[in-house]
């Protein structure tokens, strides 16, 4: 071991390019000096029979609470000297220090040993001059038609009907109710709205509902695979009774200057497509940034070996993990389900991890930084996408401590368009 002090003792070991083992001592008599303060505190609050508190004599005292005063000693000169000795050999975790080996007696140097783990170093690979399929951002025709019938269909009213019979695409009022043959039993009666012919109805359904007139009904039977996607459904056998009690046609309107005033600041139909085309153009030229932004972290994190701490790995998996299962119904979650979630998570970490280190590297060698305005812009930005005050967000960032968090974000983003933008697009 190196003398870290005079009175302090240490040596480092690497076992890995991320994990650390330091081996520490300190003197016998500075760790006596830490255990008469603990003893003089404990002193102070000790009740003892046939003393006042704060009145027994400390040998008295130590013999009642031997225990706790050295649970006491250890807790609380353990990560004093730890930290001492991290500083002195700067070292910073990225994880809390294992302690290890620990021993430690009244009179005895306090011994131990620290596990560590830590950013590792590596070579940074090559990163200008990477080549990526050029993803061209292109908007037809049929693309701005198919935007405006969405709009159109979104703009439709739908009117009473009468004097005909129910066809695809009406809304109908109905009443259904339906009898399981199994339990023999009455389901409670459904007053509800449905779209004929939609594919999302059971065919049965469409089938007997077309063609029906207000106040007319018909009777079907529906016969549930054991995997439908209704649970209380799945495996019964149903016997419905449906009622038409309304029908509402779908009316759309022209697709014309009129229509294209109706729906906002949009001078003439011609007006409204090349504001689509415009809208639409900057989404693609996003995405295809976005995927070109991908194909040239994934070449680098290919071309690049870095020992991750375990720690930081199971940590990260875990957050992703954990947003994996918000996204899936309680009923959908089973043991193969979660291996192969926890699979995926667990990669998806380290290519995340890999990534981070990659684009910090990257941007301490180009001397890449973020200016507090910049912050300011991005927090402002995000006001404005989300209808916030940008004065409240403002006090909320800097008041939560997230406005270091978010001038990381903005500097891996500063060198992940560094790196794209040195790119050769083939």
């Amino acid at each position: 071991m190196t003398e870290t002090t005079e009175r302090l003792k240490s040596g480092v070991k690497d076992l890995s390019p991320s994990r650390k083992e330091i081996e520490i001592e300190l003197r016998a008599d500075e760790a006596e000096k830490e255990h008469e303060i603990v003893l003089e505190r404990f002193a102070q609050r000790a009740r003892l029979k046939g003393f006042r508190p704060g009145k027994a004599p400390k040998d008295m005292v130590l013999q009642v609470y031997h225990q706790d005063i050295h649970h006491t000693l250890i807790d609380t000169l353990v990560p004093k000297v730890l930290e001492e000795v991290l500083a002195a050999h700067q070292i910073h975790p990225v994880s809390a220090p294992v302690v290890e080996d620990l021993s430690f007696d009244c009179g005895q140097p306090l011994k131990f040993k620290a596990l560590v783990e830590i950013w590792p170093l590596f070579v940074l690979p090559a990163y200008k001059k990477i080549k990526s399929a050029r993803k061209e951002a292109v908007v037809t025709e049929a693309d701005m038609d198919k935007t405006v019938e969405e709009l159109r269909q979104k703009a439709a009213e739908y009117v009473p009907v009468e004097g005909r019979a129910v066809v695809a695409g009406d809304y109908v009022a109905v009443e259904l109710q339906g009898r399981d043959l199994k339990r023999k039993r009455m389901r409670p009666l459904e007053k509800t709205v449905l779209l004929a012919g939609h594919e999302g109805n059971d065919k049965e359904l469409n089938d007997h509902v077309l063609g029906l007139q207000p106040g007319q009904a018909a009777d079907f039977r529906v016969d549930y695979p054991a995997d439908a996607a209704n649970k209380a459904l799945a495996g019964r056998e149903i016997d419905y009774h449906l009622k038409v009690i309304s029908i509402k046609a779908q009316k759309l309107p022209e697709i014309n200057d009129d229509f294209a005033k109706s729906l906002g600041e949009y001078e003439s139909l011609s007006d409204l497509r090349e504001k689509i085309r415009q809208e639409l153009l900057k989404a693609r030229e996003t995405a295809a940034r976005r995927e070109t932004s991908e194909d040239v972290l994934r070449q680098l994190v290919a071309q690049t070996d870095i020992d991750l701490p375990p720690t930081v790995i199971d940590e990260e998996a875990d957050s992703i993990l954990r947003k994996m299962a918000e996204q899936i119904p309680p009923q959908a979650v089973s043991p193969q389900l979660v291996e192969q979630l926890r699979a995926g998570a667990r990669e998806q970490a380290v290519a995340n991890l890999k990534r981070t280190l990659l684009l910090r590297r990257i941007a301490e060698a180009e001397r890449l930084a973020v200016a507090e305005d910049e912050v300011d812009e991005e927090i402002q930005a995000l006001a404005r996408s989300n209808g916030i005050p940008a004065a409240r967000l403002m006090d909320s960032f800097n008041a939560e401590g997230r406005r270091e968090s978010l001038k990381t974000t903005l500097l891996l983003r500063k060198s992940i368009d560094f790196v794209v933008g040195q790119s050769i697009m083939e």
